[in-house]
C-alpha cells in the first residue's frame, strides 16, 4: 500500500525547516509528500530576511487539488503566517475534515520569538486547534495558550491538561527550548492518559527544523497507522536520530540530518 500525507506550510529557502524539512521527513518514511504552500521565506542558517504570504485563495486551491485526487491518510500544518490564511485553512478542514491532522502551531520560536500577530494567535487558538488530532506546542507557545508560566516538569504536564482541553484530541508539550534535565522531555496528554516521554540529550548547535520535522514525523506514522501515542514516540526517536547526525553548514544553526541513513 502507498501512503500518503499532506503538509500546509511555508517553503525555507535554506532548506532546513519549512515545507522543505517536511517532504524530506515524509520521504525517509516512506510515504508520498504532497505540499500546499502558505508562504515563502528568504533565509538561510543565519535568519530569515524576508516572508511573502500567499493569498489565502492558493493555498485552499492547494489543498483542494490535492485531496479532491490524492487519498492522503494525514496532514500536518506548520506555519500559516496570519489570519486570513488560518481562518481559510480552518474553514476548508472544517467542511472537508482530513484525518490524522497534526497541528504545529508556530506562534513562537523555541527562542522565545513570537511569530505571530495577535488575531492570527486568536483565529488559531479558535478555529484551528478544535480540529486538530495532534497539537504540537513549544514551551512559549504552550504558555501562551495555557496562560501559565511553565519552568517545571509538573507545570508541563498542567499546561498539557489545560490545553487539551481547549479542543485538541492530544497536545504533546515539547520541552526542546527548555536547558538542563528537562531538554528533550515531552508531555503527552490525550484525555486520559498523561505520559512524561523522555529521550537521550543531544548535544549541538545544529537544531534547526527540529519542530517541523517532529510534526511531520508524527503525520507520517498516523499515515502509517500507528497509534498516536505511538506515531509521537517513534517521532521523537527519529528526531534524536536526526540531531545526532545534523547538519554543520552554513555560519549559523545548521538542520537536522534528515537523511542520516545516506550519511555513510
Amino acid at each position: 500500500m502507498t501512503f500518503a500525507a499532506l503538509t500546509i506550510a511555508g517553503s525555507d529557502s535554506g532548506g532546513g525547516a519549512g515545507i522543505q524539512a517536511d517532504l524530506r521527513t515524509f520521504a525517509f518514511h516512506q510515504v508520498h509528500g504532497a505540499s500546499a504552500l502558505t508562504c515563502v521565506t528568504a533565509q538561510n542558517t543565519v535568519g530569515v530576511t524576508r516572508v511573502d504570504a500567499l493569498p489565502p485563495a492558493a493555498v485552499i486551491a492547494q489543498i483542494e487539488a490535492v485531496t479532491s485526487d490524492i487519498a492522503v491518510q494525514a496532514a500536518k500544518t506548520g506555519m500559516l503566517l496570519n489570519q486570513a490564511i488560518i481562518e481559510a485553512v480552518a474553514g476548508l478542514l472544517k467542511a472537508h475534515p482530513i484525518a490524522n491532522l497534526v497541528v504545529d502551531p508556530v506562534m513562537v520560536s523555541r527562542s522565545g520569538d513570537r511569530l505571530m500577530d495577535s488575531g492570527a494567535i486568536a483565529a488559531l487558538g479558535n478555529q484551528l486547534l478544535p480540529l486538530a488530532d495532534i497539537l504540537t506546542p513549544n514551551r512559549y507557545e504552550a504558555q501562551m495558550l495555557a496562560e501559565m508560566p511553565i519552568a517545571t516538569l509538573a507545570d508541563m504536564q498542567t499546561a498539557a491538561q489545560k490545553i487539551q482541553a481547549l479542543g485538541p484530541k492530544a497536545v504533546i508539550v515539547k520541552g526542546g527550548g527548555f536547558k538542563g534535565e528537562l531538554r528533550g522531555v515531552d508531555v503527552w496528554f490525550d484525555g486520559e492518559q498523561l505520559e512524561v516521554l523522555t529521550t537521550e540529550q543531544v548535544e549541538t548547535t545544529n537544531t534547526h527544523g527540529t519542530g517541523c520535522t517532529l510534526s511531520s514525523a508524527i503525520a507520517a506514522n498516523l499515515a502509517k497507522g500507528l497509534a498516536p501515542l505511538n506515531a509521537v514516540i517513534a517521532a521523537k526517536s527519529y528526531v534524536t536520530e536526526a540531531l545526532h547526525h545534523s547538519l554543520s553548514i552554513g555560519q549559523g544553526q545548521g538542520p537536522v540530518g534528515h537523511f542520516y541513513p545516506l550519511l555513510g
